[in-house]
């Protein structure tokens, strides 16, 4: 690693390491946010329910691209960031190769699929209704089929960059793409295109834009190839060594609690489709304006991944400690922020996309209030994902992702809707968040409790004898143990 990414991930005062790493990787999921917000900005310019819902129901399969993004570029992260903390840059090496080839294989599988059975696909997203089935089949076809391949690698580009310490080029890379997008939109949506034609228009300048985001990734890698870890050349070296096992099952929970998400909106979106178009615009602009405050603990999670993962393989506990107790609180303090936001504005940050007086900003306003609730448990409950996809403990992370969507609040939008219509579809949500985050505390504090004499103190000079101790991924630490014996026969 070059000496000022070795500084910031040893030395570097803790809350220096998380701004630096995490700081930028917030901009960019905010960036994120805003261009995701865009297109239903402009969309809501037209004054049609049938568009928004369009974009709306086309959601969950775009961010499906995310999902595979995540299974390659969390856990390729994860991957790299401990081998750079063993000082180990073939295995980061190879992890980057294997998850970017990855990630490409399983998009395009995605992507001809789509295209094949675009039509039933959109039916099953709640896109049933011939007005809105047109629009979404356009937006689809452009987003996910045409362009599906340049969002997930740009996406899992700025996971791989991010992992070597490298938040501010990864994040620029993300608000690149998001710039764009909001620049585009307009032009493609009311100048380029006939009327009629906004929800394509939205979709050529979403495309283009991760285009464009992709190939600032491919420039950076280029002109840095004598500094970064990462090399995308395919081998058979990239399929041994454990490297595939141990990317997919720290991928895994990242891809499925995206996954879930998903399929936790799809079936939002179909219950609320039956309730009528108000409803479902209505539902699909509150997602989005409380998904700031979601995105902006992501950008933190990811962000301070890589230096949790290094100083766990590199055997300092405390400053792993130390890294997740700070970032936790500074996310829930941000989200408590998001939330009060949300609760006091609410009138006003639905009328930003849809116009006052109409049933579906009634209905979006009233959704947004009980959404943005769970925020805080939200952000607790992340963190102690990221921190177990970190450390390479999959099972855990596993766990708590299905819980936080898919476990818990899509049965209770059942229940719920049946005691309580409408509403209790979207007060599934917040009840979740509250429980998935007490389950997410009680397995940290186990871990933390189980392992407090475990590997950093220990590491440190005393008590390790044996590499089997180890927690997490043993032999991963092996290396660290060994170092430790022959300085002690020295």
């Amino acid at each position: 690693m070059k000496t000022n990414e070795k500084e910031l991930f040893e030395n570097s005062p803790v809350f220096n390491a998380i701004v630096r790493l995490a700081f930028p990787s917030v901009i960019g999921q905010i960036i994120l946010v805003v261009y995701n917000m865009a297109d239903t900005f402009f969309v809501g310019l037209t004054g049609s329910d049938a568009m928004i819902a369009a974009v709306t129901v086309c959601m969950p399969a775009f961010m499906f691209l995310s999902a595979i993004s995540n299974l390659f570029g969390i856990g390729g992260a994860s991957v790299i960031s401990r081998a750079m903390g063993q000082q180990d840059r073939k295995r980061a090496r190879l992890a980057s190769g294997f998850a970017f080839w990855g990630c490409l294989a399983v998009t395009l599988v995605y992507s001809i699929g789509a295209w094949l059975l675009l039509d039933p696909f959109v039916n099953l997203l709640g896109g049933a209704n011939p007005e809105v089935h047109r629009s979404a089949c356009a937006y689809m076809m452009v987003t996910v089929v045409i362009g599906g391949a340049a969002t997930s690698l740009n996406t899992l580009l700025s996971h791989l960059v991010r992992a070597e310490g490298r938040s501010m080029q990864a994040s620029i890379g993300i608000a690149v793409g998001g710039l764009l997008n909001i620049a585009l939109d307009p032009l493609f949506m009311f100048v380029i295109l006939p009327s009629g034609q906004e929800v394509l228009g939205a979709a050529i300048a979403t495309m283009l834009s991760n285009v464009c985001a992709l190939g600032y990734f491919g420039v950076i890698l280029l002109r840095s190839r004598g500094q970064l870890v990462i090399r995308l050349r395919p081998g058979k070296e990239m399929f041994r060594a454990r490297i595939p096992r141990d990317v997919i099952l720290t991928g895994i929970p990242a891809c499925l609690m995206t996954l879930c998400e998903n399929i936790s909106y799809t079936v939002l979106d179909n219950l609320m489709s039956a309730a009528g178009t108000a409803m479902q615009a209505g539902i699909g602009v509150a997602k989005k304006v409380n998904m700031l405050a979601h995105c902006i603990v992501r950008g933190m999670a990811q962000g301070v991944l890589p230096l949790i993962g290094y100083n766990y393989a590199a055997g300092n506990k405390k400053r792993m400690r130390h890294t997740v107790y700070l970032s936790a609180g500074m996310s829930v303090a941000v989200s408590c922020v998001c939330m009060a936001a949300c609760l006091l504005f609410s009138k006003e940050l639905i009328g930003l996309f849809i116009q006052s007086g109409s049933a579906s900003h009634d209905y979006g306003e009233t959704f947004l209030r009980i959404l943005c609730v769970g925020a805080p448990f939200s952000a607790c409950a992340y963190m102690v994902i990221s921190f177990f996809q970190a450390t390479g403990q999959s099972f855990k992370s596993l766990i708590l992702a299905l819980l936080r969507k898919g476990l818990l609040d899509i049965p209770l939008m059942f229940a719920l809707n049946a005691v309580f219509p409408i509403y209790g579809i979207v007060c599934a949500t917040p009840i979740a968040d509250v429980l998935c985050c007490l389950a997410a505390i009680t397995l940290f504090c186990l871990f933390i409790r189980k392992h407090s004499a475990g590997t950093a103190d220990s590491l440190a000079g005393c008590g390790l004898s044996d590499a089997a101790a180890l927690p997490g991924d043993q032999n991963a630490l092996r290396p660290a143990a060994g170092l430790i014996k022959e300085h002690r026969q020295t």
